[in-house]
């Protein structure tokens, strides 16, 4: 899978651009605040719909215009089709070839990336709930059915909260909705929780093999996914559904009391392990980018072992965080095998590492000076 074209319209500090990318490399070069993370940002938008930045879309709409504009034009193993993304203050509107998309999970899925950021550390040191978005935004990637049973979950979770409230207030005496609530939370969460299992389980398998190759064989990385309830040993849904129905039953008193579901895959997380000791507690700051970066790299496999098509690798600004070690081993995977956006102030870490020729683009104030070889 390549990006061919980019075309974008008042979107964050860019009036109009138009690139053509014709290798597997190309690198935003300028100052910081110049707007090289925005355009690394528009595809990730184009390809999901919505930022990895902020949950706010007028945001990436330029200021004092009315709308934000995306086109890329994205080659595949047996055709080439225009995806365009337009963003209002009033929403959204996609299309794939031309024609507009009602469903986001008939769009979400044309164009796969996996982005790279500083900040991704916080994959291994953040909360909870930053690691269940990193599930959701790369299982919705490569299974678009799972972007409507998730979206179906938290309807009825907020519907079935509302509901708990109003129960515990006396506002409502009506169990029989709740348990029309309580069944549609257990058709829809039991599916997200067997995509989520299958999910850690193969990102585990390619995560380990890189990691290995990093720390010399000296590590064992594991990917164990924490679950507010002790799932089945046996992946198959029928088994999850009966699980998550007797865990809802087994605590209706809590949820009474507390007002909220208190189980389901909205409370669930990763856990991180090297040589089975917890990286988020135990682990050196060398060991927790190692293994941000074996996760992130992984999915360059995994998502080629689903779809048949490898993922674009987006960078921002990484180069400069990762020392001369993990520098080569990122550079090594993804030379020849995917094409590669890197964001950086400076090319003086990557000139000697660099095996292939990349297309360089001078970024200053929004405007791109043209490419520079």
């Amino acid at each position: 899978m390549r990006l061919n074209e980019l075309q974008v319209q008042h979107f964050r500090n860019y009036e109009a651009a138009h690139l053509t990318f014709k290798k597997n490399l190309i690198i935003f070069l300028g100052e910081n605040a110049q707007g090289k993370t925005n355009l690394l940002e528009s595809i990730f938008v184009l390809a999901m719909t919505r930022s990895h930045r902020t949950t706010h879309e007028q945001e990436l709409i330029g200021w004092e215009q009315e709308y934000a504009y995306i086109k890329g034009m994205v080659q595949k193993k047996h055709s080439t089709l225009p995806l365009e993304l337009f963003l209002t203050k009033k929403g959204r509107k996609t299309k794939v070839n031309h024609i507009e998309q009602k469903k986001l999970s008939s769009y979400i899925g044309q164009l796969n990336v996996i982005l790279f950021a500083p900040e991704d550390l916080s994959l291994v040191k953040g909360s909870p709930q930053i690691r269940r978005r990193f599930l959701d935004m790369e299982i919705g990637q490569m299974n678009p059915v799972y972007l409507y049973d998730l979206v179906q979950y938290q309807k009825v979770l907020k519907q079935r909260n509302q509901y708990l409230k109003q129960l515990a207030e006396k506002k409502q005496t009506d169990e029989l909705y709740l348990d029309v609530l309580t069944e549609q939370l257990i058709e829809f969460g039991s599916k997200i929780l067997l995509a989520r299992q299958i999910f850690i389980k193969r990102l585990e398998y390619w995560a380990n093999q890189l990691h290995q190759v990093i720390s010399q064989g000296k590590e064992v990385l594991e990917l164990e996914y924490v679950s507010s309830f002790l799932l089945p040993e046996a992946l198959t849904l029928p088994q999850m559904q009966q699980q998550f129905a007797e865990q809802i039953e087994k605590n209706k008193e809590k949820e009474r009391f507390r007002q909220m579901t208190v189980v389901g895959p909205h409370r669930d997380d990763i856990v991180f392990l090297i040589n089975q000791k917890n990286v988020q507690t135990f682990g050196s700051q060398g060991q927790q980018r190692t293994t941000a970066l074996s996760v992130r790299l992984a999915e360059i496999d995994l998502i080629y072992e689903v779809t048949g098509e490898y993922p674009i690798l987006l960078l921002d600004d990484v180069m400069s965080e990762l020392d001369d070690s993990r520098q080569l081993h990122l550079l090594k995977t993804i030379e020849n095998k995917v094409q590669t956006f890197i964001t950086t102030t400076t090319l003086e870490h990557l000139k000697e590492k660099m095996t292939v020729e990349p297309e360089i683009y001078y970024v200053q104030n929004g405007s791109i000076k043209g490419e520079k070889n």
